[in-house]
């Protein structure tokens, strides 16, 4: 077709130039057309997705390493006749706290990040899906990252636990 799309545009406008004509999916598939935004796109969700594992990474760490830090307190608990049941509700209850407060914190600053690039954005950066979405998942992370650890220190023997340290 391209042939007969260069002899009407001759006939109608002898003097326009043109030069490299494609079809539509040629030209919007090359650096001029929308393979950069693609480009970008792709590279945007990479980070993005990095950015997730780094955060469920350090969520989980920080709150395991605090989780096993209180092994000898568990200790003593146990020794003077806690039961686990009750020791892994405190430890759940603790790290549910830390949680909600490290959410608001992100979620606030997230907005204010949000709104500082909105007029970058091509789509809305107050998705409430997106953030109920991860922050549902972070909550998850931040579940299993307390419930591990004080699932191990539970089985300790109370003496063991208490030499510890």
């Amino acid at each position: 077709m391209i042939p007969a799309v260069e002899r009407t545009i001759q006939s109608v406008a002898p003097d326009l130039p043109f030069f490299d004509v494609k079809t539509m999916r040629q030209s919007l598939y090359t650096l001029n057309g929308l393979m950069f935004f693609q480009i970008g796109a792709g590279l945007a969700a990479v980070l993005g997705l990095l950015g997730l594992v780094l955060s469920v990474v350090g969520v989980y760490g920080v709150i395991s390493y605090s989780a096993t830090q209180r092994t000898q307190e568990i200790g003593i608990r146990m020794a003077l006749g806690a039961q686990p049941r009750n020791i892994l509700a405190m430890m759940l209850r603790q790290g549910t706290v830390i949680v909600a407060v490290g959410l608001l914190i992100g979620i606030a600053g997230a907005l204010a990040a949000a709104k500082l690039v909105s007029n970058l954005l091509v789509i809305s950066g107050t998705d409430p899906a997106t953030y109920v979405a991860v922050s549902a998942f972070l909550t998850l992370v931040a579940l299993a990252a307390r419930y591990i650890p004080a699932r191990r220190t539970m089985r300790v023997d109370p003496t063991v636990a208490l030499r510890y340290e």
